[in-house]
């Protein structure tokens, strides 16, 4: 059985291989064909129904032509940024004088990083 953050994953992988796909103008049946499985099995892998393995998405980046990085990077960027729209959203949300306050509190955060980041700096030096 499939937790919720494995189905999360695996559906953003599956989305992923998608995306590059259908860039490339491929179909389902011609990418399952190069990397060597059935066209069901890319469907439902696409589909987040079915986990990839290594050793097919090695394949499938082969055919991309990239990294598993340069994969995986664009995920994490993407996730970053619907994590900053969720906080933005949620923010409008706030009376302008809990806005305020979400305000001055991350001045407060930014301010003791700097002060940590600084102290840092004066001990390596």
């Amino acid at each position: 059985m499939m937790t919720s953050k494995f189905k999360r994953q695996s559906h953003l992988v599956g989305t992923k291989i998608r995306s590059l796909r259908k860039d490339r103008s491929l179909t389902q049946a011609d990418l399952a064909h190069r990397i060597g499985i059935q066209q069901s099995d890319l469907c439902r892998m696409e589909n987040g129904e079915y986990k990839v393995s290594l050793e097919t998405l090695f394949k499938i980046l082969s055919i991309f032509e990239m990294n598993i990085a340069d994969f995986f990077n664009e995920d994490a960027a993407a996730v970053s940024r619907d994590r900053e729209y969720e906080f933005l959203r949620e923010y409008q949300k706030l009376s302008p004088r809990a806005q305020e306050e979400v305000q001055s509190f991350i001045q407060f955060k930014v301010q003791s990083e700097d002060k940590v980041r600084e102290e840092r700096i004066k001990k390596e030096n």
